[in-house]
Parts: C-alpha cells; sequence; structure tokens
C-alpha cells in the first residue's frame, strides 16, 4: 500500500512513524509513506500557500491552486481531505482505506482551505467533534489505525477481531499480573482455565461497558 501525504508541516511525521507498528510496517516493506510539501507548489518567491478570504472573515484560507498542484503530482489514488466538517471517521473506513493501492490524505491549515479544494478530492472526514489547528495529527491517526490493518503487518492478525469498534460493542476488561492490586483482584472466571467460560463472560462485560460507556453503538 502507499500512502502520500500533503501537508505544510511535514516534519511533524517524523516522530510518530519512526516507531511501533508503523515502523514495523515500513521497515517490512508493507507500505511507503510520501510526505508532500504543499508550500512546494507555491507559485511566487514568497512560496505563498494561503490567502484572505473573499467577503471578509478571520484568519486565512487554505489556496486551490497550490493544493491541485501538489494533488496532480501524484499518481492516482483516493483522496481525502481531513476537516472538523467531513465525515465522522469510523473502524469501518478504516478497514475500507486499508484496501486501497494508494490513498492520499490532504491535512488543511489556518482558518479552513478553499471551498473549490472540496470538489477535488474523493470525500472528506472528521476524527471527531473538536477543532485542531490543522490536518497533521487527524491524518497520523488515520494512517495509524489503517497500517495496523494491512496484512502481515500485526504478529498476531486474530488481535483485531475483537477490538472496540470491530464490533458492534467496545472491548471486553482485561487484567494482567498482578492477581491483585490494592484489594482489587482479577475475576476469578479468568483464570478458570475454562475457555467457554470465559468467552461468555467477554461477550458479557462488553456489552455491559458499552451500555455504561457508549450506549450510542448499540442504537
Amino acid at each position: 500500500m502507499k500512502i502520500s501525504i500533503l501537508t505544510l508541516f511535514p516534519d511533524m511525521f517524523a516522530g510518530p512513524f519512526a516507531h511501533s507498528i508503523i515502523k514495523r510496517a515500513l521497515d517490512q516493506n508493507k507500505v511507503t509513506i510520501r510526505l508532500v510539501n504543499i508550500r512546494d507548489f507555491a507559485s511566487d518567491s514568497y512560496k505563498t500557500v494561503d490567502g484572505k478570504p473573499y467577503g471578509g472573515g478571520v484568519g486565512m484560507i487554505l489556496r486551490v491552486d497550490v493544493v491541485d498542484r501538489a494533488l496532480k503530482s501524484l499518481t492516482k489514488g483516493h483522496s481525502v481531505l481531513l476537516d472538523a466538517g467531513g465525515t465522522p471517521y469510523k473502524q469501518s473506513k478504516a478497514r475500507d482505506f486499508s484496501t486501497l493501492d494508494h490513498l492520499i490524505l490532504i491535512c488543511g491549515h489556518y482558518e479552513g482551505v478553499d471551498e473549490r479544494i472540496r470538489s477535488l478530492v474523493d470525500e472528506e472526514i472528521s476524527v471527531g467533534d473538536y477543532i485542531l489547528t490543522g490536518g497533521e495529527i487527524p491524518a497520523m491517526t488515520v494512517v495509524d489505525s489503517v497500517v495496523r490493518l494491512l496484512p502481515g503487518v500485526l504478529t498476531k492478525p486474530a488481535a483485531t477481531i475483537g477490538e472496540s469498534f470491530t464490533m458492534p460493542t467496545l472491548e471486553y476488561p482485561q487484567y494482567t499480573e498482578p492477581r491483585e492490586y490494592h484489594g482489587v483482584r482479577v475475576p476469578d472466571i479468568l483464570l478458570s482455565g475454562n475457555h467457554k467460560a470465559i468467552e461468555g463472560w467477554h461477550k458479557q462485560k462488553a456489552q455491559e461497558k458499552t451500555r455504561q460507556l457508549r450506549p450510542d453503538l448499540r442504537a
């Protein structure tokens, strides 16, 4: 899989992509990630990528012509604008993205983007109902959620099956050593060795947790 990220701040990605699952996927050539500096496609000597909004308004707007040139420099792929007003990003979308040959992520910045940029992309997504400074952190979120689903990236692929949002419930509670800590013990059933009973407990607790924390998932 190939992922291209259009951004004004490519250096922001160095740390997150140099560790853990993403680094492993890169080292194993399961994915290639290209960082494209939008500023490289500015047409003037000042490398201008933004402008004041027509009609007035606060802040600066990312220019459509610069983003268009950056997009056209890439091979064909599925382009996604990361924007607070986009469709909420869910695990099902991460799975869809993981089947693509080429995913293109466009990081907005400043006050917003020229409305005409929206006509250049295949879809818009939002990672939550809150405002961030730019699309870089959402892009990292998307990359992490997608890369871990690629075949061969996780040492135990089955680990993704029961995760929260993969099923219509949150993931069940899990425990490790010590067996007791400050008076709170690991549930006896998890130490019983009765796999059928443990599976039933997992299902029950996942449902209880979902009702308590995310009842909207059961709607």
